[in-house]
This record gives structure tokens, sequence and C-alpha cells, in this order.
């Protein structure tokens, strides 16, 4: 029999940490090559799988080793409270990339400008799964994949393509971005094929960014707030495209 500790110590460096049940639940339901996964307490696990995940229940059971609760706190950075780990493979950047450049697309492409906070840019992929977004592309120096965002994105970075690029290395659709100075987004119909650009949680757009942009739009806000949370900003966008744009719903 394969020793799971032995071969999480192998991958560890080179594989996507699935912290917790959720983030396994979502990585197996969209297709995740998991090589590894451990958890305290078995029979908790897969209850948890009845209740919330059965159609992913016998996949779990599979994959799933129990292991003292000092092995898999030596595992992960810090213990989930379901007590439930997981290593898996990360997408290929080529495919990543094919998806994200594909034409005609049926749903947006998120773009976050030099994001700085680990747990927005998490919510924001979750939330662009849950639309159905095409993917979340970042620029900057932020790691889309850095354990805390694919924790904070409860393992939905594969239900959507997720990558770093570079502003000039954008996929191609116009670009809307979201600006206090822009056009009010509540008179404008948003494409399927729209490239939806936000700016950093501290500085907002770069200059590449706004240089790029083919359109800017602002959301509605009360006078004397200063700004949203980047994520609730994702929301908001991403909700009027899903109310204005051009695919069936």
């Amino acid at each position: 029999m394969t020793d799971p500790v032995a071969v999480w110590r192998r991958l560890a460096d080179s594989a996507v940490l699935l912290d917790g049940f959720h983030a396994l639940k979502h990585a197996v339901r969209f297709g995740a090559e998991v090589p590894v996964a451990v958890t305290t307490d078995g029979g908790a696990a897969l209850a948890l799988a009845d209740e919330l995940a059965p159609d992913v229940r016998e996949a779990l059971r599979e994959l799933l080793t129990e292991v003292p609760e000092s092995t898999y706190a030596s595992l992960v950075p810090r213990p989930h409270p379901t007590a439930v780990a997981a290593l898996a493979v990360r997408p290929a950047r080529e495919a990543q990339l094919r998806t994200l450049a594909r034409l005609p697309r049926q749903a947006p492409v998120v773009v976050l400008d030099n994001p700085r906070n680990l747990g927005n840019a998490g919510a924001v992929i979750r939330l662009a799964a849950g639309f159905g977004a095409t993917g979340v592309v970042t620029t900057g120096t932020l790691d889309p994949w850095h354990p805390t965002v694919v924790r904070g994105g409860a393992g939905l970075h594969f239900a959507t393509a997720v990558e770093r690029l570079d502003v000039e290395e954008l996929p191609p659709g116009p670009v809307f971005a979201l600006d206090p100075e822009g056009e009010d987004i509540r008179g404008v119909k948003l494409p399927d094929d729209a490239v939806l650009a936000f700016g950093s949680e501290r500085s907002g757009l770069s200059a590449a960014l706004r240089a790029r942009a083919d359109h800017l739009l602002a959301l509605p806000m009360r006078p004397q707030v200063s700004s949203y949370n980047l994520a609730t900003s994702v929301a908001m966008t991403l909700y009027h495209w899903s109310a204005t744009g051009d695919a069936p719903r």
C-alpha cells in the first residue's frame, strides 16, 4: 500500500494544497487530479459527503486515507476544522491560456489588476466560478494559486481558468475597467466576451491597465462612501453581466 505521507512530501512543493473538505469536494467535482488526500476522521468526512456532496462521496471514499492528528498537523500550515487536506495537480498553463483566449466566449474573463489581498483573490475566484465566468486573470506579483487563495476560493480554481499574466497578455475582448470616473454601469450592457478589470484594493487601476481599457465603468455608490471591497465589486459587476449579457440564461 502506498504511504500517503511519503507521496505528500514528494509532491508538496509542486502541487496545489486543498485545505479542507469543501476545497477537496469542489476539486474532485470539477475534475482535478488528486494524488493524495488525508483526514483524521474518515467517518466524519464521509458523513459530510453524504450531507453536502453525495455526487462525489464514492470518489472521496477512494481517495481519503485516515492518519493520526499529529501526522495531519505536520502536513498543513494550519489545521482546518474539517480535518481534511489533499494535494492536486495544477492545470497546465498552456491549457488554461487556450481556454482564456478562445473565441467566441459565453462568459467574461475577470482581471484583478495587481491585487494585494490573498483572501480577496480567493473570494473573487469563488465568485467567478459561481457565475460561470471563463476565468480569472491576475497581474502583478500575487500568485493566484497560493494556498491561501485556494483556501479562500474553496477549491473552485478547478471550475474556471486561473492564471497570472501581464497587462499586454490579456485575453482578447473589449476591456471594461471599473473606475469611479467611469460611466454608470447600470446604463451599459456587458457582452459575453467582455474582459472585466478591477484595480487593486489600495491604488486602483494601474496606468497600463487604464490605457488598455476600452470602457471605464463605475458602480453606483452613495456619496462619501470611499469604496467597495474588491470581491463585492466583482460580484456586483458579474451580476449585472448575468442580467444584461448576450447569452441566454
